[in-house]
């Protein structure tokens, strides 16, 4: 999946600003989509020499214009387009998965606090993301929010499975 294509998906719920969009980046596609704020306006200016996106601008007292974008028919076909592709598992890329196949050749205490340092992150991750399931998503019956709770869990199974596998690593090196 392409930036573009996650962009346009987004403009399809209503028209943003780039900073928007990249908040959005970080508090509602966090746990399956990353990008800065300057990927975000990078990406955006392709969408709009593509044809894809439109901006208006609204003027900001004190402030520079605010762009506020759309997505084109020609987006919208675009994003038909990719919609219809079969998708395909993502490759993994895990330094900490590497670390754990040379653990027998490397001091054993570096590898505990290596997995116990990852341990934190995924369950203040998890912790993060059953907030939002608390907050937002559970009792939202509108229909947009029903499938972006989907989304969230699958970012509640992915730190889930982490903290599975991290006990089990933790069993079987002690």
């Amino acid at each position: 999946m392409a930036l573009s294509h996650t962009i346009l998906a987004l403009l399809s719920k209503q028209p943003d600003s780039g900073y928007d969009i990249s908040k959005h980046f970080d508090e509602d596609l966090s746990c399956y989509w990353k990008a800065t704020q300057q990927q975000v306006y990078r990406e955006l200016s392709k969408l709009t020499k593509n044809g894809w996106v439109r901006f208006e601008t609204r003027p900001q007292a004190g402030k520079p214009d605010k762009k506020i974008y759309h997505i084109t028919d020609d987006g919208w076909q675009e994003l038909t387009r990719w919609y219809m592709e079969p998708t395909e598992p993502s490759p993994i890329r895990e330094d900490l998965i590497v670390k754990v196949l040379i653990g027998h050749k490397m001091p054993r205490q570096l590898l505990l606090k290596e997995i116990q340092h990852r341990q934190k992150l995924h369950s203040a991750q998890l912790a993060e993301y059953r907030k939002i399931e608390k907050e937002k998503l559970i009792a939202n019956s509108e229909l947009a929010m029903q499938y972006a709770y989907l989304t969230l869990k699958r970012g509640i199974a992915y730190e889930t499975s982490w903290l599975t596998w991290c006990e089990e690593v933790l069993e079987e090196i002690n």
